[in-house]
């Protein structure tokens, strides 16, 4: 790969790290802390500041905004990151934020993500690989996001959020309970509506695991004795589940907020 290529009008700091064929483009900013992996292209106009690294391959797209201070009153100066995986699309606009004291100190995101236009990663977030979030999605402080889950357009998640793998939220949602993996949630203070099951087909899970995964939640959600009874019964009817035992996990774990449950019943 050739070395870095820098267009005349970019402001690149002298202790930025520029790996092999990374690319620059008109009037981007970057900082002297950052890091960018091998093959990164700032399209034009975007820029990354502060302790931020750049995973390779990963394409930055005009007016982002990546390594800022974050949208928190209670940050002063600590030198907190952001991390980002390898072969990320971060579109127009889209907005991340390092960590903070309050937090993990870093926000990362992980491998193959896409970001699309007007997004925004608040701080201490940790985003999983293949996530990919819709224009205007907007995800608050200290969420924790699995692999391959996927927001539809003008949803925001609530801080400290957990949101489990392979779920999926419906567009225009708003989030403010943690949501199982493999579920999908919608709407405003958004409900369970049963399994992303059209996403775990397209991921080819095997059949009979996805009914027993169904059998599961229907069990988990139903309206017989307390919820941790029925995750406890879930736990040893499917003990050879992987995918039952992710989901009893995840529940398991619960602390700083509620579990999204459906709004009249089960749907599977």
């Amino acid at each position: 790969m050739s070395a870095p290529s820098i267009h005349p009008t970019a402001i690149v700091g002298s202790g930025a790290r520029l790996g092999v064929g990374v690319r620059i483009g008109p009037f981007c900013i970057v900082g002297d802390e950052v890091v960018l992996g091998d093959g990164v292209e700032l399209v034009s106009h975007a820029v990354v500041e502060g302790l931020t690294e750049i995973g390779a391959g990963t394409r930055i797209f005009p007016f982002a905004s990546i390594g800022h201070q974050p949208q928190d009153l209670k940050y002063e100066g600590e030198p907190s990151r952001v991390v980002i995986g390898a072969r990320c699309v971060i579109r127009e606009a889209v907005t991340i934020n390092p960590g903070t004291r309050g937090g993990i100190m870093e926000t990362r995101i992980g491998d193959d993500c896409l970001i699309m236009a007007n997004a925004h990663v608040a701080h201490d977030c940790v985003l999983g690989n293949h996530v990919i979030l819709a224009n205007y999605v907007g995800v608050a402080g200290h969420c924790t996001v699995g692999d391959y889950v996927i927001f539809g357009g003008i949803c925001v998640v609530h801080q400290y959020v957990r949101i489990g793998s392979h779920a999926f939220i419906g567009a225009q949602s708003m989030v403010d309970a943690d949501v199982i993996p493999y579920g999908m949630a919608l709407g405003n203070r958004a409900n369970l509506a049963g399994l992303n099951l059209v996403g775990l087909k397209r991921r080819g899970f095997d059949r009979e695991a996805i009914h027993s995964l169904r059998a599961a939640y229907r069990m988990i959600f139903s309206t017989e004795g307390t919820l941790r009874e029925r995750v406890e019964d879930a736990a040893q009817l499917f003990e050879s589940e992987p995918m039952v035992q992710d989901v009893v996990a995840f529940i398991t774990a619960a602390k700083d907020r509620a579990i999204c449950m459906p709004r009249n019943g089960h749907h599977g």
